[in-house]
């Protein structure tokens, strides 16, 4: 199977990459994260101009109808830059009233999604919401379907990875949507994440190698010793184990039309990159000595976001469970 990107997803990965390197540096970030919104606006316009926000709407709203593979050159880039804007929770619950809201909801909702002038987040039970503060609807997956909500009686905070989240409850009103699409759109999600994982990994994976080339013992680059080299191949062959099984799971997502193929894939990809997550984050806190968990590296960061991803969309027990079941 060709894993690579086509040359259109390689030059709106490029342009994305570029942007989050000049713009959105690790101290930009940090100025975000501590500003009391904990996420920009003027990013997200940017996201928007971009046409992050519109790439997986259907073009008869405004979109340009793209799949999980384009999408993926986007989470990988958010990933390595530690993105805490809610592009995820909004494009997840923009495609689940696409697939499930009725012609109204659809014309309300997704023009303005695509714009950049909406933004969504999607609950999956009465727990923590990613997105929720920002968001202006919520689409809500509770034991009796999907509900499209108003986000009210919130309880806003921020999680470990730096992201704004928020408590919420619904007492069963909404405009009711089609449940039916709740899986297809949930393995999305776990694709997705598992794609923004990757990039995480990598940027874990590229500053650990450039700390091993700069920091000096006895005279000579950490870097030099043997051990450590081979402790660094395993993270990099650890980081391609997982980009490959993110990028099956997406191109599954996109192609396969059998709903036990598409899971299974995406089953597998959780598994294996949450192994990989684990391990990569933690060598490479332990690589750079007592600095690796300071507040002060990006890469205590990254492995804060790492180890939420690892159970974002389903920890590893439920995705063996599903994995043996199908």
């Amino acid at each position: 199977m060709n894993f690579d990107y086509s040359e259109e997803q390689q030059l709106l990965a490029d342009s994305v990459r570029r942007f989050l390197q000049k713009d959105y540096d690790f101290e930009s970030r940090r100025k975000i994260v501590a500003s009391p919104e904990g996420w920009s606006e003027r990013v997200w316009a940017t996201f928007a101009e971009m046409g992050l926000t519109a790439l997986p709407i259907s073009p008869d709203y405004g979109g340009f109808g793209g799949g999980a593979v384009d999408l993926m050159s986007v989470m990988e880039a958010f990933g390595e830059a530690l993105v805490v804007e809610p592009y995820l929770p909004t494009i997840l619950a923009a495609l689940a009233i696409a697939k499930a809201g009725n012609a109204q909801q659809k014309q309300a909702i997704l023009p303005l999604v695509a714009q950049g002038k909406m933004r969504l987040a999607l609950a999956t039970g009465d727990r923590g919401v990613i997105g929720a503060p920002m968001a202006h609807k919520i689409v809500f997956a509770g034991k009796d379907g999907l509900l499209l909500v108003e986000p009210e009686n919130l309880n806003p905070y921020r999680t470990v990875d730096d992201l704004a989240a928020a408590d919420i409850r619904v007492d069963g009103k909404g405009e009711r949507l089609d449940g039916r699409v709740f899986n297809e759109v949930f393995d999305l999600g776990a694709a997705l994440s598992c794609a923004e994982a990757v990039g995480a990994m990598k940027f874990a994976c590229d500053t650990t190698l450039e700390y091993l080339k700069t920091r000096r013992q006895f005279g000579v680059p950490i870097g030099a010793f043997q051990a450590l080299q081979h402790r660094m191949v395993d993270m990099f062959i650890s980081y391609e184990q997982a980009k490959s099984m993110a990028c099956l799971a997406c191109s599954r997502i996109d192609s396969s039309e059998n709903a036990k193929d598409r899971a299974r894939a995406v089953s597998a990809a959780k598994i294996k990159i949450a192994d990989s997550a684990r391990h990569i984050s933690q060598e490479s806190v332990q690589l750079h000595g007592g600095m690796g968990m300071s507040e002060e590296l990006k890469v205590s960061h990254t492995f804060r976001r790492l180890t939420v991803l690892q159970r974002r969309f389903g920890d590893v027990d439920r995705h063996l469970e599903r994995f043996a079941s199908l």
